[in-house]
């Protein structure tokens, strides 16, 4: 059975770097699906050691995501990627041995910090290896494909939990250490890059300023991490808002994963063409925007609707806070590659992923309180959130433009 042309990449790097995707994000799919019971049951923390462990982690890495990013820059985005895969890898064969609560806060902490080194030195090289014309759809098919491993790593770690003894559970981080091996070897055989990497002084030229010192990039990151919050809105705020505030049935929650999970993997590509420019990526900002208010409206109404009425409101919700995640990740990677100074692209990556991190710190929390407290208020007060943010991604993103025009940046390359 050969699967539709618009589904294989048509190149032989796309291909292999779509193929790596799957692989890794079938390694640690694995190991998060069985999280919970493997930190209480193996290694014998509670539910509050755990969040409290998961909540130093990612300060940890909040405080050093821009100095790991910065190391692409001086010792090069593959050979970095690379050894963050390789420990990473190596760390996982240690959960096993872990016992107590700091030795579980230590090895997380560490572990958080090399995968977002590896995660910068990962998109730096996608945005360097690849055109200009073809990097968004490229990136496209990456992510569909993670889709897809993330969905195999899901099963698997599924079918372990479903086993239940305490060997098939610590069989868990063992397997994914051994696929993020063999995902190690993978990277090492993808083709190198070339790219002009910063210096203190070459002639008279001096090295470029940071993303930090570009305002209207830091602004940018920060409307694209608001934006990305679509995906609390997916994982934590509509199951509990379908649990407590309607009728429909918990057996639904599974149907609307699984049309997120097709979505992602047979639209990302279509979603993401004509985002290779600035004024494409604004444009799928826009229709972002839209889809995030109109999920918020149709799941609002669902307080007051009953039987089959509620199911398809929600269900429609649920498609639409998937467009605008296939919209906002197109978006995404148009801004992230046309706006960085290609001179600087560790650091820019650094600061695009700190955008990010207002994602886990504020909107869990936030949202939660504002829909199930709330009701259709706090649904009309998450919409105006993700108004603003789209809102502001414009002049932001003219401003992070015309500072790459005076200060000489290479344009999109």
């Amino acid at each position: 059975m050969r699967l539709p042309t618009g589904l294989i990449p048509p190149t032989k790097l796309e291909r292999d770097l779509a193929l790596q995707c799957v692989l890794s994000a079938f390694a640690t799919g694995s190991f998060l699906t069985g999280t919970a019971v493997f930190f209480t049951q193996i290694v014998g923390l509670t539910g509050a050691q755990v969040g409290l462990g998961m909540s130093v982690a990612a300060v940890v890495t909040l405080v050093l995501t821009v100095p790991l990013s910065r190391l692409s820059d001086r010792v090069g985005a593959k050979p970095l990627w690379v050894v963050s895969a390789l420990v990473e890898a190596l760390l996982y064969f240690a959960w096993p041995l872990v016992g107590g609560f700091v030795a579980f806060v230590v090895l997380l902490s560490v572990l958080a910090s090399i995968e977002t080194a590896g995660r910068s030195a990962r998109n730096v090289y996608r945005i360097a290896v690849f055109p200009r014309e073809t990097r968004v759809r490229a990136l496209a098919y990456m992510r569909a494909a993670r889709n897809v491993g993330y969905t195999l790593g899901a099963a698997a770690g599924g079918f372990a939990l479903a086993i239940g003894s305490r060997e098939a559970i610590m069989a868990v981080p063992l397997l994914t250490g051994v696929l993020l091996l063999v995902n190690a070897g993978m990277i090492l055989f993808l083709p190198p890059i070339q790219r002009e990497l910063p210096t203190k002084a070459d002639g008279e030229h001096h090295a470029s300023p940071g993303a930090l010192r570009n305002p209207g990039f830091v602004a940018l990151a920060a409307c694209n991490g608001v934006l990305s919050s679509h995906q609390v809105l997916l994982n934590v705020v509509v199951p509990l808002w379908l649990v407590e505030r309607t009728d429909a049935p918990h057996t639904l929650l599974a149907w609307l994963f699984g049309t997120n999970t097709v979505m992602a993997v047979f639209l990302q590509v279509r979603a993401s063409r004509g985002s290779e420019t600035v004024n494409g990526s604004l444009r799928a900002v826009r229709l972002a925007g839209w889809s995030f208010v109109l999920s918020c409206l149709l799941i609002s109404l669902t307080h007051e609707t009953v039987g089959w009425v509620s199911i398809l409101l929600v269900w429609i919700g649920h498609v639409t806070i998937t467009g605008a995640e296939l919209w906002q990740s197109a978006s995404d990677w148009g801004f992230s590659s046309e706006l960085s100074d290609h001179r600087r692209l560790g650091d820019y990556q650094g600061v695009w992923g700190l955008g990010y991190q207002i994602e886990p710190v504020i909107f869990p929390a936030l949202y939660t309180f504002l829909a199930l407290q709330w009701g259709a208020p706090g649904w009309a007060v998450i919409a105006a959130i993700g108004v603003a943010a789209a809102v502001l991604a414009h002049p932001a993103a003219r401003a992070a433009q015309r500072h790459l025009e005076r200060i000489g940046a290479p344009v999109g390359a």
